[in-house]
Parts: C-alpha cells; sequence; structure tokens
C-alpha cells in the first residue's frame, strides 16, 4: 500500500508530465489564430429588433437548467454530494453554465473577438470544474479537490492567451482534453455512484453539438432556412448539464465499485451463456423429436 509521501509524489509527478506535455505541445504544433469567418454565422436574421435573434435566444435553457442545478446544489443537498470539493466542483459547473447564457447571448448580439471572451470564458469555468469533479469521483478526492483552482484557472488563463496572442491551442487543450478524458474515465474507471450511464449521454449531447457547430450552413439549408446548426448546437449543448442534473438526482453511493466496462463485460458473458443455455435446449428438444420420429410406430 503506497505511503501518503508516495501518493503526494506521485501527484507531483503527473503535474510534472502534463507540464512538460504542454510545453513539448507548445513548441510543435503551429499557432492557431482566430478566423474572422467564425463569426459570420449562417442565420442572421432578426426578430423584434433583436440582431441574430435565434442563436441569442437558443442560449435561455442555459439560464435555466443552471439556476436549477445552482438551487439544488446549495440549499439543502438535493444531489447527497458526499466531500465539499464536490459540492464547490458543481457549484462552479452550474455558475459557468447560468454564466454561459448571458456571454453566448451577448456575444452573439454582435459577434466579434472581444464579445467571444465572454462567451468562451463561462464555459471554459464549466469544463474545468466538471474536470475536477470527476477527478474527485475517480481517482481521489484530495486530488480532485486540490485541482479544481489550479484547472480554473488554467482555463482562465488560456482564455486570456488566446485574446492577447492570437493562438487558440490552449484553449483548444482545455476543451479538448475533458471530451476524451470523462468518456474514457467513465468506462475504465471504478464509479463512486450508480447511473453513470448519464456522462456518456452528457458527452454524446456534447458531441453532437460540435457536430451541428460544424455544419452551421449546411444544416440551415438542410431545414430550408427555419434553423441553424449553430442555434441546435446552443439547444444540443444545454442537454449536457440536462443530463448531468438528472443523473445527480437519480443518483446513489455505488456499493461495489465497478467501471461500465466491466458491467458491461459481465452483462456481456450473462447474454453469451444464456445463448449458450437456449442453444442447448433447443438442440436437446430437437434430437428428442429426432428420436421419438424415427422410433416403431
Amino acid at each position: 500500500m503506497m505511503t501518503l509521501a508516495q501518493i503526494k509524489d506521485s501527484r507531483a509527478s503527473v503535474w510534472l508530465v502534463a507540464l512538460f506535455c504542454f510545453i513539448a505541445l507548445m513548441i510543435v504544433t503551429p499557432v492557431i489564430p482566430q478566423s474572422q469567418e467564425y463569426h459570420n454565422f449562417a442565420d442572421q436574421r432578426n426578430f423584434f429588433g433583436v440582431p441574430n435573434t435565434l442563436n441569442v435566444i437558443s442560449n435561455f435553457p442555459f439560464l435555466i437548467i443552471g439556476v436549477v442545478g445552482l438551487i439544488l446544489c446549495l440549499y439543502g443537498n438535493h444531489f447527497s454530494l458526499s466531500f465539499q470539493g464536490e459540492v464547490w466542483g458543481w457549484v462552479f459547473f452550474y455558475i459557468g453554465v447560468t454564466a454561459t447564457a448571458f456571454g453566448s447571448a451577448y456575444y452573439h448580439l454582435k459577434p466579434d473577438d472581444a464579445r467571444l471572451v465572454w462567451d468562451r470564458l463561462p464555459m471554459t469555468i464549466a469544463f474545468t470544474s466538471i474536470m475536477a469533479v470527476f477527478i474527485i469521483e475517480r481517482i481521489d478526492e484530495k486530488t480532485g479537490t486540490m485541482s479544481l483552482f489550479p484547472l480554473l484557472m488554467a482555463g482562465i488563463v488560456s482564455i486570456a492567451y488566446w485574446r492577447y496572442f492570437d493562438d487558440l491551442r490552449p484553449y483548444a487543450l482545455v476543451q479538448f482534453i475533458p471530451c476524451i478524458a470523462i468518456p474514457a474515465m467513465t468506462i475504465l474507471l471504478p464509479a463512486m455512484y450508480t447511473h453513470s450511464i448519464y456522462w456518456l449521454w452528457a458527452a454524446g449531447f456534447y458531441l453532437l453539438a460540435k457536430l451541428e457547430e460544424a455544419a452551421d450552413n449546411p444544416i440551415y439549408k438542410w431545414t430550408h432556412y427555419t434553423i441553424s446548426g449553430h442555434s441546435l448546437k446552443h439547444l444540443c449543448a444545454a442537454m449536457v448539464p440536462v443530463f448531468l442534473t438528472i443523473m445527480l438526482s437519480r443518483r446513489s453511493i455505488e456499493i461495489e465499485r465497478q467501471s461500465l466496462f466491466e458491467m458491461w463485460k459481465v452483462s456481456f458473458q450473462t447474454v453469451s451463456v444464456d445463448e449458450e443455455d437456449r442453444q442447448g435446449w433447443f438442440k436437446w428438444k430437437y434430437s428428442r423429436l429426432t428420436t421419438q420420429a424415427e422410433g416403431p410406430l
């Protein structure tokens, strides 16, 4: 069993390796500037005097689910969170979700780089805080709690770095790493709580949102100029906190901690055994019928 000193050394090693990988990546990859074409969205219609109306109002679900999540986190501990670090992690997540409603709407009223900061900053707070929560649940409570502030700062710094150096690489990492790490850890690492499948539902909707964002113009044409891919992206992205809120309200402490991979493996083996038993039963019935048919009349 690892001693406290060994655990601290291993944590320090992980952070040093992560820092080394980040520095190496920054050296070997080219600068990624912010394309000004990004601000040219497909749907630029104005209704009731609101510029880019659907891209603005499609952020409203973030406000609803963010406020609901904050209330459930802060009053009465309705989510039955086990550690204080979890409480703070989820509070920052719902703050980020709520602020996304305002930041994204503000940006879409008049899209440019200066306003895009206030669109991306709240989302970054949500990404980084949820990563800390996941470390608490899947790896270690103390490590996750201690990583919350550094991860939040890393997200904020990535936004500042992009804004002042016109380089999206750190911000891309902040977005990309949770998208890979959370589904992978959901499948491979034992869970502290039940209903882990909701993490994959949330990841699936986020992936769908990114695809819709990339297909902004084609979706606008496919829907006969009714709704654009970017507006649908907002609605799908809002489903991420919806599924996570449902998960928090339904889950309980997992008595026998298992990863989803282990659970799927057991389920597959059970199905295979049942299928073999079923096939054996049919063979026995067939051989019995054959023997009776070949017997004396």
